[in-house]
């Protein structure tokens, strides 16, 4: 397994914990529960947008800007 392939492992279980924060965070019953499951989901946006950043820097989740004339069009699509 090389750098890349743990990197992707990384992102996607980091993503995994988010969701199951974010789960955990919109069902706890109490307080504090919610405040427990919302503190822990921050940290692992924190850490998942840290994976991303350095991916992104080595080349390996390129991204792409996309004309705002297709993001008008997506707007327009969707709004009817």
């Amino acid at each position: 397994m090389d750098d890349k392939q743990l990197m992707e492992n990384l992102l996607l279980l980091e993503k995994g914990a988010c969701d199951l924060m974010l789960h955990g965070t919109v069902e706890s019953a109490s307080p504090n529960v919610h405040r427990a499951f919302s503190t822990s989901l921050n940290a692992s946006l924190q850490m998942q947008e840290q994976i991303y950043d350095k991916m992104q820097e080595k080349g390996w989740y390129p991204s792409q800007q996309v004309e705002r004339q297709k993001i008008e069009q997506v707007k327009q699509k969707f709004s009817c």
